[in-house]
């Protein structure tokens, strides 16, 4: 058996609960998603996920001016003009990527 050590850290009450239940419903516990953290860690020399600063969120219709609306809507009505078009798909994945929604 491998010589194993303890692992020691404080967390939020709410976000120890909130992901030990996903890792229950996973049949993961938590150790061992300590375990496979530490494991992508070493293989990838670094944190196996990217980290930056959040992207501001996109601006809400609502939330803007009547000339910010009238000039947001102008472009869109440049870029069906120069047949720069995107479907829903690829919408979908731009807003994913840039902005975590």
């Amino acid at each position: 058996m491998a010589k194993t050590s303890a692992v020691y850290a404080r967390i939020d009450t709410a976000l120890k609960e909130n992901a030990e239940s996903v890792l229950a419903q996973l049949g993961i516990s938590p150790s061992s998603a300590i375990q496979m953290l530490y494991s992508q860690i070493v293989l990838t020399k670094g944190i196996p996920f990217e980290l930056r600063l959040p992207s501001a969120k996109p601006a809400a219709a609502g939330g803007m001016t009547r000339e910010q609306l009238d000039a947001e809507l102008m472009k869109g009505v440049g870029s069906l003009r120069t047949g720069k078009t995107y479907t829903v798909d690829e919408v979908d994945t731009e807003l994913k990527k840039e902005f975590g929604i």
